[in-house]
């Protein structure tokens, strides 16, 4: 827990929070905090600062907050990526919250197996869950929105050239493909692809709708990989 995340139902007046869950514990456990310790703490949605802890309980821990910077800036990108093995979710909500991504829309494709979008792992409990442990990482405090696009050729068809419009955009995916661009903080449309990637007839109504294909080279990533690597390669160091 590089930063500690308040709720606003944390505060018991204008800069005074009780911790009690899971966070409470792992302040404990972790970082052995006492009376006198000072960490970093951010209000979810809100700004970051410093919190100092001022009284232990048996199961709370209480801190005055003063919170005064702003998070830092997010990517300037829509992420799309084809519903992944439901193993695979807690890795990539965490991951593309942690690297600054705001905006990730999850579609269906051929080879998205229909059961995945039975998955527990998609109830809005359980995103939010893996989209605050990112950010804790990342020192955020801005959740990203998370999007369910069950149906491929509406999406594509109706909602994706307004996405890209004015943006570039990209599909990875190793045929047909261009090598990956140089790092931008243009905005950006990046879609991703299932295991096994895309079809033909996915990639062509991908590239209607606006997506230029790239690719990362003759090596086949896992989903879970290709998007840090996409991340990396297509922004600067923020």
């Amino acid at each position: 827990m590089n930063l500690l995340l308040l709720n606003p139902s944390d505060f018991i007046d204008d800069s005074r929070v009780i911790i009690r869950d899971r966070r409470c514990e792992h302040m404990l456990s972790v970082h052995g905090v006492e009376a006198g310790t000072q960490l970093k703490v951010g209000l979810i949605n809100g700004l970051i600062g410093t919190g100092l802890v001022t009284e232990i309980g048996a199961n709370s821990i209480t801190l005055i907050t003063e919170l005064s910077k702003t998070p830092p800036e997010p990517l300037p990108l829509t992420l799309i990526v084809a519903l992944p093995r439901p193993k695979m979710l807690k890795r990539i909500f965490q991951t593309i919250a942690t690297m600054g991504v705001k905006e990730l829309i999850l579609v269906n494709s051929y080879r998205v197996e229909k059961s995945y979008w039975q998955t527990p792992f998609l109830s809005a409990e359980k995103i939010e869950e893996q989209l605050l442990l990112g950010i804790e990482q990342g020192v955020d405090t801005v959740l990203p929105k998370v999007r369910l696009e069950k149906r491929f050729k509406p999406f594509v068809e109706d909602s994706l050239p307004q996405i890209c419009s004015k943006k570039r955009a990209f599909v990875a995916h190793p045929k047909y493909a261009s090598a990956c661009p140089s790092a931008s903080l243009e905005d950006t449309v990046l879609v991703i692809g299932p295991e096994g990637g895309f079809i033909d007839y996915e990639i062509e109504k991908l590239n209607q709708a606006g997506c230029q294909t790239i690719h990362l080279g003759s090596r086949i990533l896992r989903v879970e990989t290709a998007v840090p690597v996409l991340l990396a390669k297509l922004f600067p160091v923020m």
